[in-house]
């Protein structure tokens, strides 16, 4: 069972053709695995094992009587917990959500469902995608598979980590500043963020909605073509859905680039990159040279504006977008005689101090049911951005701080599209460094967000990008190669993965699960 684990999902769709094994015997496979190694991990917030099992019987009668199925029949997937599926728990790992169950399936879980894909559960994040290492969930933190005293990145990282660790072939992810490729550098996988407009977001819950884009988590570029195939296309339930036709990334995927032209950016090269990271894009690049690509350099001068860009534009949606959860509608509620009995309390306390100026202050019952219910609901960092979200749309702030946030980002557009008449994709580093340790940054909101210094640049511009592995550390952890490619150009953006992938075994790298020991055990 353990060596159909080592298949990537373009390799056991091969193998259930062939008769070799079923559906069930894979799902089987894959339960075991999160048995095995989800508790130290915790890259899973639930898992349907019944469920999975039920669609993965259903898939090999229907393959058994020769019916039709899915471009994904029988390959388990795993589904960030952002992702509304009808009546399960959708939770964006925060404890506003934990008792959520959507009335409807978002259209990506709409269209895993008809390509016979099976759900097989739900992944681990950072409450309501904020944050670049799954440390800010309410439930749980998740661990890096090659390292447990590591973090997965963020904030896929339970999607990037149940892949690695070989949990299932493949996951589901959001990208707003760089969440999917981040997780996918930092535990050694395959992560694409498509093209704003590419995929659906109706069903995403929003965090910032001029950002978020939902994408493939795999273990091959070819995984992660066949997946983008199955998610892409219009919706007219989302207004920003662009209607281009979906190219058959599956088929094309393995047809090299010839005369491929490829832009380094200097400025990616500064004294905050890690030597190890720094070589591993050196030796990359060396890489595409012996396949006949041609290297130059382009500039992006306002890309070094791209983190403070970011973190305004992005905590501004994000009080727009967390504003509807108030105690009222749905979501965590404080509890009312609690809350009713504290005030009361507290106005006694009053009187009996003749405090009539403070007794007048008090909040109204409402009110309070508001404050206490956002306070109790939210973690620390989605109030923190909430509130550098709600100053910089404030009366006389909007015009000094958002405003002139969106003209910065259509200068990093431009930079782009400058870049693109000169080259076909533009090639650098995924982060700074390797993973860094749980904690470690956890206390310093800073170095956390400039962690996100070369994957935010993408979701300002709104084009594709996508992290492929490229080496390893001395310490053995995961380098990303970070690809871009213009808007609605995913089609060479995986031609150009694939050549590398194809030259190189650095996808083939495992954690070693067998030496895993839990902390402290």
């Amino acid at each position: 069972m353990s060596e159909l684990l080592e298949l990537t999902a373009t390799e056991l769709l091969k193998e259930f053709h062939k008769g070799q094994f079923g559906a069930v015997e894979l799902v089987n496979a894959c339960l075991e695995q999160i048995r095995r190694y989800d508790g130290q991990i915790g890259a899973f917030l639930r898992v349907d094992a019944q469920g999975a099992l039920a669609q993965a019987a259903q898939i090999d009668r229907r393959r058994h009587a020769r019916e039709p199925l899915g471009p994904l029949a029988g390959i388990p997937v795993a589904i960030k917990d952002n992702l509304c599926t009808q009546g399960v728990p959708t939770t964006c790992a925060s404890r506003m959500l934990a008792d959520f169950r959507p009335p409807y399936d978002a259209t990506v879980i709409q269209r895993l469902k008809a390509a016979d894909a099976i759900l097989l559960g739900r992944t681990n994040m950072d409450e309501f995608a904020m944050g670049g290492s799954t440390e800010n969930s309410a439930f749980q933190k998740t661990r890096n598979p090659w390292d447990l005293e590591r973090i997965p990145g963020g904030s896929s990282g339970g999607s990037a980590a149940c892949v690695a660790a070989r949990m299932t072939p493949l996951s589901v992810g959001t990208d707003t500043g760089g969440s999917i490729r981040q997780p996918a550098a930092l535990c050694g996988v395959v992560g694409l963020k498509p093209t704003y407009g590419r995929v659906s977001r109706y069903g995403l819950v929003a965090f910032a909605s001029s950002l978020d884009q939902i994408g493939p988590l795999a273990r091959s570029v070819e995984d992660a073509a066949l997946v983008l195939e199955v998610l892409a296309g219009h919706d007219p339930k989302d207004s920003t859905s662009v209607p281009k036709p979906v190219p058959p990334y599956s088929k094309t995927v393995g047809q090299p680039l010839p005369q491929l032209r490829i832009g380094i950016v200097p400025e990616h090269y500064s004294a905050g990159l890690d030597a190890e990271v720094g070589q591993a894009i050196q030796e990359a690049i060396k890489v595409y040279q012996s396949l006949g690509a041609t290297i130059r350099e382009v500039h992006l001068p306002h890309s070094k504006y791209a983190v403070a860009d970011y973190y305004i534009i992005a905590p501004c949606e994000a009080s727009s977008n967390l504003a509807r959860y108030d105690g009222v509608h749905y979501g965590y509620r404080t509890p009312e005689q609690q809350m009713r009995a504290q005030l009361e309390a507290e106005q006694a306390a009053l009187r009996r101090a003749g405090n009539q100026a403070a007794l007048e202050e008090l909040d109204t019952p409402l009110v309070r049911m508001f404050r206490q219910s956002r306070s109790e609901g939210f973690g620390p960092e989605v109030k923190r951005r909430i509130m550098l979200g709600t100053y910089a749309l404030s009366a006389g702030y909007y015009e000094a701080y958002y405003l002139k946030a969106l003209k910065v980002r259509r200068l990093i557009r431009q930079d782009f599209d400058r870049a693109f008449e000169e080259v076909d994709i533009i090639l650098g580093p995924v982060t700074p460094s390797p993973a860094f340790r749980l904690g470690e940054k956890i206390n310093d909101p800073l170095a956390m967000y400039l962690f996100d210094l070369y994957t935010v640049v993408t979701n300002l511009a709104g084009i594709c990008g996508i992290s492929i592995p490229c080496g390893f550390s001395r310490e053995g952890l995961p380098i990303g190669l970070h690809l871009q490619a213009p808007a609605f150009e995913e089609e060479r953006l995986l031609r150009a993965a694939w050549m590398f992938q194809q030259a190189t075994d650095w996808h083939h790298r495992r954690p070693p699960l067998e030496n895993l020991v839990a902390p402290g055990a």
